[in-house]
């Protein structure tokens, strides 16, 4: 079979296409024919090796949606031709799914329902489930609650929009101009320009004096606003920066709220087949659609994972081996 590898840590260029075996089960997981991965920037970490090196040679690929064509002599509940998505995989502990095919353990994978286009299935893992873990599981998001979420044009950001919208909760999100109509259609009640420079007041406004909720991807810009703009007992969930020490310039306006800061990542959740069946339920039911702005082949991995990094686009980026 036909998988991207890399053979030392390094830019986007060590990826390359090889001739492989194809891997064989082991008694617990599924081999399964790669329809679609989707591309992420924790890709490209531990590409880097930025997150903790994986062992090399490594096909990188956190998110997969397939077919089953072989399973474990230990698994239950899967039979050859089920359709079906998952993600925590290419993180370290096992092979990603830039390939033909993949093995995945069962307890990282669920069935995709009929109706939901697999392409999207490939690109929702780590944003949906990032988002439904840092919403419902975290900051247990209520209807009627004000929830912020920045950057609501990237993967996390316009699936966390929908999953808001979906518990009823009224949504604020930021993102460029280009991106507001879309927004909206996907359920924000208020689409800001995250460069206005009355942001923080304008939030405020659109919350009626204060945020409940608020799903923030860059702690380094926003730590600081987040407790600005929140109301008593707000909760914030953190998911991400760009500068690995963020800080409050003034740790007394969220002591004086109660406001309280909950860090994640998506590999610490206990048991990721629940939120892969949530997201799973909102996809067969049309509460929520993954956005696929671009697709590459398996030749074009270095650069999907250049323009997961560099480019502005709205939702995911995913590879069709």
């Amino acid at each position: 079979m036909r998988a991207v590898r890399l053979h030392e840590h390094g830019d986007a260029d060590v990826l390359q296409v090889e001739e492989v075996d194809r891997p064989e089960p082991a008694a617990d997981e599924l081999l399964l024919e790669v329809a679609a991965a989707g591309v992420n920037p924790v890709d490209t970490y531990f590409r880097d090796g930025s997150y903790t090196p994986v062992d090399v040679p490594f096909t990188p690929g956190v998110d997969v949606a397939g077919t089953v064509v072989e399973t474990g002599p230990t698994v239950e509940n899967f039979e050859d031709g089920d359709r079906v998505y998952g993600t925590g995989i290419g993180n370290g502990g096992f092979q990603g799914a830039y390939a033909e095919y993949a093995t995945v353990p069962t307890d990282r994978v669920v069935h995709l329902p009929d109706g939901v286009d697999v392409t999207e299935a490939g690109a929702a893992g780590v944003a949906a489930v990032t988002a439904w873990r840092a919403l419902i599981d975290h900051a247990d998001l209520e209807p009627a609650e004000h929830c912020l979420i920045h950057g609501g044009s990237g993967g996390v950001g316009h699936a966390a929009v929908q999953i808001a919208a979906a518990v009823s909760a009224r949504v604020i999100t930021t993102a460029a101009d280009e991106y507001h109509d879309a927004l909206a259609e996907y359920g924000a009640e208020t689409v800001l320009d995250y460069g206005r420079d009355d942001l923080a007041d304008a939030v405020r406004a659109a919350a009626d004096g204060g945020v409940d909720a608020i799903l923030d991807h860059r702690l380094d810009d926003y730590l600081q606003f987040d407790a600005d703009v929140a109301t008593t007992g707000a909760r914030v969930v953190g998911i991400g920066e760009n500068s690995p020490d963020p800080g409050f310039s003034n740790d007394g306006v969220a002591r004086s709220k109660d406001v309280s800061y909950q860090f994640m990542s998506m590999f610490n959740t206990p048991d990721l087949r629940v939120p892969l069946r949530g997201v799973a339920s909102l996809m067969e039911t049309g509460a929520l659609s993954i956005e696929v702005a671009r697709t590459y082949d398996l030749e074009a991995a270095a650069d999907a994972q250049r323009a997961v990094v560099n480019d502005s686009v709205l939702g995911k980026l995913v590879i069709e081996p």
